[in-house]
């Protein structure tokens, strides 16, 4: 059944339409993401599916007594309202503390709020969970989200898909996060150029079906032109002529993925890198770092020691108050360690994107911007200008003319970003790097990262960023230690769903017993050190490893037909998993000894 029905609906903010004539419905048990260019209208779109906004044309109905849950991205809170207050409105303790569902929510949501705050005190982040935990506690027929993850960390991202995948309601939602898309949404809906284009499947499923429409519409129009050519062409032969026309076969979907390069070529980065920066990049030997300044504020590191190496891509992870920024900052130099010492490669070129982006003059224009910093900059094996490089990152035509005054929040941190990256450093620190990027600045961003040679951490609570442009994931779980993660987010995710992860101003709250760490006790300095060598030097082993399988594997492709060579070929290969295993194991071992 049908629950909103939208026939011809158009609507505009000047002379450029949002929507132009867009039918569509929502049917029970619909989960729909929507995504599309940010100012493309796709909160307009859910406005008028939702009933919050009447469209200038067209007709909008629904089911009767339909009722619409709405997360938009302003609450309207009282400053006076406590928390309590907002969410759980006039029920009785016994009633909310007895539903096993509502339980979930406040855990999950508002575990470390009070419910007596009050809302003027909350912070952007807490009046966010806040909403939605209002939002998700009632029982709603369609729930429509506009940007739910933000403010969410990855682990609260990660509880929110599950919970709205196992819920009933109809499901639209607005969002950059790919990876919250795919776990959550079934069909996708693009707005694009005033209409709705609509695809079957999540993100990934979206990528790849709009690939194949593109495909589908070349191969046509390619079609076209050979027609057109062949018209000409007896045209000007002058008699008749008798033309067959062109047979042409669309590929299985397959071809969409077959014979697609590496999205980097990481032994190529890697010597270019080590040839830039030298052997040292980063070295924290011993050291402590607490988050207020010595002796103040949670512990983010305890006598820490550890390496970033030059072509390093690092994403680092951890709960919001784990000490993400502030490890960023010890890197950039902005903070220094309690004790302890950071060594810096004296070839290290930096740049660090914070949250707190740096003002730019309101009165220049951003090209201007861009071009005062670098006229051209090379990026892997090709040369791109400074107009080239914005309009990749959303600044088209007369949008490269703007004056900076007039940007958006979003256009400000591409700006910024792109600054950065036109002074051509060799180590990135990036924070928070997708805030306000709509998904196709996001894929040109992490193209341009693929070549871009250096060593790179990067702190992002966007999942399938993180996992798309780094190669390692490195966790603060709240023991004062950087823990490397063989097993990415999944294998975060798992740890603090066994309570081994801590924010930095929780683990500093817990007594020392319970969180002290019986594996490390002993080990003096210079032997975390000495075993953090050791596992660099069983990372590049396996690195070696892998590149070997795969030059392998590749022989045995050309050697399909010579079965003696296949059989050797095979041994080696076999040879090769054994030795990845046991330096596996060995890793393991380390990693257990240095309490990762």
């Amino acid at each position: 059944m049908n629950l909103v029905n939208l026939e011809s609906v158009s609507h505009a903010y000047g002379p450029k339409p949002l929507l132009a004539n867009v039918s569509l419905g929502v049917e029970e048990g619909d989960r729909i993401g929507v995504v599309g260019r940010n100012g493309g209208g796709k909160t307009t779109l859910i406005s008028i599916i939702a009933g919050e906004l009447k469209p200038a044309g067209g007709r909008v109905t629904h089911t009767r007594n339909l009722h619409v849950g709405v997360l938009s991205q302003r609450d309207d809170f009282a400053a006076d309202a406590t928390v309590q207050e907002l969410v759980l409105g006039g029920r009785a303790e016994h009633e909310w503390a007895g539903d096993a569902a509502i339980r979930e929510i406040l855990a999950n949501l508002l575990g470390d709020i009070e419910l007596s705050a009050r809302a003027g005190a909350l912070s952007g982040g807490e009046r966010r969970r806040t909403a939605l935990a209002r939002l998700l506690i009632g029982a709603d027929d369609l729930i429509v989200l506009d940007e739910p993850t933000n403010h969410l960390d990855i682990e609260a991202i990660a509880w929110l898909a599950g919970h709205l995948a196992a819920r009933r309601s109809a499901l639209i939602v607005v969002t950059h996060d790919r990876w919250f898309l795919d776990a959550v949404s079934t069909r996708t809906w693009e707005v694009v150029d005033g209409s709705v284009e609509r695809y079957d499947g999540g993100y990934a499923a979206y990528v790849l079906a709009k690939a194949e429409r593109a495909r589908v519409a070349q191969a046509t129009e390619d079609r076209r032109q050979n027609l057109m050519r062949k018209e000409i062409a007896w045209l000007r032969r002058g008699p008749p002529a008798r033309t067959s026309k062109p047979k042409f076969r669309i590929n299985a979907a397959e071809a969409l993925i077959a014979d697609v390069p590496p999205a980097r070529e990481t032994v190529e980065l890697l010597k270019f890198a080590s040839a830039r920066l030298g052997k040292t990049v980063y070295d924290l030997e011993d050291v402590t770092l607490h988050a207020g300044g010595p002796d103040t504020g949670p512990l983010v590191l305890d006598h820490c020691t550890w390496q970033f190496g030059p072509g390093d891509r690092i994403g680092l992870i951890g709960v919001n108050g784990s000490g993400k920024s502030t490890v960023l900052r010890l890197l950039s130099g902005s903070v220094r360690p309690d004790t302890g010492r950071l060594v810096e490669g004296r070839t290290v070129k930096l740049a660090h994107l914070s949250q707190e982006l740096t003002e730019l003059d309101p009165t220049r224009r951003v090209l201007e911007t861009v071009e005062e910093i670098r006229k051209y900059i090379t990026v892997g094996k090709k040369e791109w200008s400074a107009s080239q490089l914005l309009e990749r990152l959303g600044f088209k035509g007369d949008a490269q003319w703007k004056v900076i005054g007039d940007l958006s929040g979003g256009e400000r941190r591409r700006l910024q970003l792109l600054r950065l990256i036109m002074d051509e450093p060799n180590v990135l620190l990036l924070d928070e790097p997708t805030n306000d990027l709509d998904i196709e600045t996001l894929t040109e961003l992490e193209d341009l990262l693929d070549g871009w040679p250096g060593t790179l951490v990067v702190v992002s609570h966007d999942r399938y960023f993180l996992e798309r442009v780094s190669d390692r994931t490195v966790a603060l779980l709240g023991d004062g230690k950087l823990s490397m993660l063989p097993g990415g987010v999944d294998e975060y995710l798992d740890r603090r769903a066994t309570g081994n992860a801590l924010s930095a101003r929780a683990a500093t709250a817990v007594p020392a017993l319970v969180v002290e760490t019986p594996i490390t006790v002993g080990l003096s300095a210079k032997e975390q050190r000495e075993l953090q060598k050791e596992l660099s030097r069983l990372e590049r082993q396996l690195d070696k490893l892998s590149e070997r399988e795969g030059k392998v594997h590749a022989q045995m492709a050309e050697a399909a037909s010579d079965f003696e060579r296949l059989g050797k070929l095979d041994a080696e290969l076999r040879e090769i998993a054994a030795l990845k295993e046991s330096t596996e194991v060995d890793w393991l071992n380390v990693a257990d000894r240095l309490g990762e």
